[in-house]
């Protein structure tokens, strides 16, 4: 780098009329990315089955369950969350340093003040005699301005300020997140409480075989065996218990730490909780527009795309000379003559300052910018794909429980009448023990499976609305 000199009237003007553009790439979203291909706005294969529309998803898409207790549980973790205060946080440092940026464009001054008190050394100038004590003091101002007649400030402020767009971004997404893992939360806890009640229920009615296997081992129609086999099949029933339990358990802790609270403050109300939240009517889904639209992670790719862009023009700009305006005034002298025009002193030089760069070492600036920028773009088409990719496969998973929910629910149905004729029948003597035990298992069996397909489909919901990617709006 080459030392700051000073240039003629004639030479700046010939600067100037050279100079005034912005050099580097003039960001816009290249037209070969994955965003701007036809089919990846078009309608969602998998939303052409019944249980889906194409209205546009409500920005408060929780409340399609009118559900007034998961209302206020996504209430409280929009306001209490850790990972929000972390986003937040994160959202304002990227303005602050935006605000930096900007500054950096605008005049500086700096001001000085510097009272002082001593003597000088009469042999340093040459005096016989010993100088007499005096108070002095020093003040001044200096103004300086950079001239961004490349665009390199401007670049920069364009960069920051994609950050923290990207950061905006980033925020909606958390938010996006903590809404989905909350009624998720809540949904396993309910799920879970009513599996917990379908398998005590099963196992009531297990209770009454045994009861009437024992009767039979009383007055001689049945055998020590047939209780046995009744009553391990009871405890069998009773061991699908605890393990629901914990898992209603796991699910109110999850809620507590998603709302901001410690384990022992989990939310009370959900722990009755007994029937898994089901929506009030067909689920809005939108289409693949809609989606690139509103998903904040393809926004946050977007964003970074836009800053790594920009900063090719930083890394360009350094290829031509910096040039700053500047001017200095002040007053120095003795406190007893402060304010005296002796005293007062300017400066006009150097009025304009110039840096001859180093053309290599910008050149490589450069060409990481650019292989900076080409990554960004790959993460952009990336994050598009999958975000297409989550929403197709959660919309077919959820279509595809549905019809096997239909199943079960059918031969859960048919499984409870084959039980209920096998324990009429044998209590007539017309039918064998085995049968009517087996009949029964069947039925158990069918209702515990048709209730863990009830949670299935609790979840599959949110997982849906969760690469639907709303919940965000609304909320700066």
């Amino acid at each position: 780098m080459m030392r700051a000199r000073s240039l003629t009237p004639a030479a700046l003007a010939l600067l100037l009329a050279a100079c005034g553009t912005v050099v580097g790439p003039h960001y816009r979203v290249p037209q070969a990315a994955v965003v701007n291909r036809p089919e990846a706005a078009a309608p969602f294969l998998g939303a052409a089955a019944t249980p889906f529309s194409q209205q546009a998803l409500p920005a408060q898409w929780w409340r399609l369950y009118r559900d007034s207790t998961l209302d206020a549980l996504v209430k409280q973790a929009l306001t209490a969350n850790t990972d929000l205060r972390v986003a937040a946080a994160n959202l304002a440092r990227a303005r602050a340093v935006l605000a930096e940026a900007e500054q950096l464009g605008r005049p500086g001054v700096d001001l000085s003040a510097a009272p002082a008190f001593g003597r000088a050394a009469g042999a340093a100038s040459g005096s016989g005699h010993t100088l007499p004590e005096r108070a002095g003091y020093d003040t001044g101002v200096h103004v300086s301005y950079q001239l961004d007649l490349f665009g390199k400030l401007a670049r920069a402020v364009e960069a920051a300020g994609a950050d923290a767009d990207s950061a905006q971004a980033g925020a909606d997404l958390a938010r996006v997140t903590v809404v989905a893992e909350t009624t998720r939360a809540y949904a396993e806890a309910c799920a879970a409480g009513q599996q917990i009640a379908i398998a005590r229920q099963s196992v009531a009615l297990q209770d009454e075989f045994v009861h009437a296997s024992a009767q039979r081992v009383k007055i001689g129609r049945g055998t020590a065996l047939d209780n046995s086999r009744a009553l391990g099949q009871r405890e069998q029933l009773r061991a699908a218990v605890p393990p629901l339990e914990a898992q209603r358990r796991g699910a109110l802790y999850r809620l507590g730490m998603l709302t901001g609270e410690t384990p022992s403050h989990f939310p009370r109300s959900v722990a009755a909780c007994e029937r898994v939240p089901r929506l009030a009517g067909i689920m809005p889904v939108g289409d693949g527009a809609a989606l690139l639209r509103r998903r904040p992670d393809i926004r946050q790719a977007e964003r970074v795309l836009a800053a790594s862009s920009a900063r090719i023009g930083v890394a360009t700009a350094e290829l031509y000379p910096q040039i700053s305006l500047g001017l200095s005034a002040g007053s120095t002298g003795s406190l007893s003559g402060f304010g005296d025009g002796n005293t007062l002193r300017y400066s006009l030089g150097p009025l304009i300052s110039w840096s001859l760069p180093s053309t290599g070492t910008a050149r490589m600036h450069i060409a990481q910018a650019e292989a900076g920028t080409a990554a960004s773009l790959a993460r952009f088409d990336g994050v598009v794909l999958n975000a297409l990719r989550e929403t197709e496969t959660a919309l077919t998973n959820y279509a595809r429980e549905l019809d096997r929910h239909a199943a079960l629910t059918a031969a859960r149905d048919q499984s409870a009448l084959a039980s209920d004729q096998a324990a009429r029948l044998f209590r007539f003597g017309r039918t064998d023990f085995l049968t009517t035990l087996d009949a029964h298992r069947t039925q158990a069996g069918n209702e515990a499976a048709l209730a863990a397909s009830s949670a299935k489909l609790a979840a599959d919901q949110v997982s849906v609305f969760l690469a639907l990617g709303g919940g965000w709006e609304g909320a700066n």
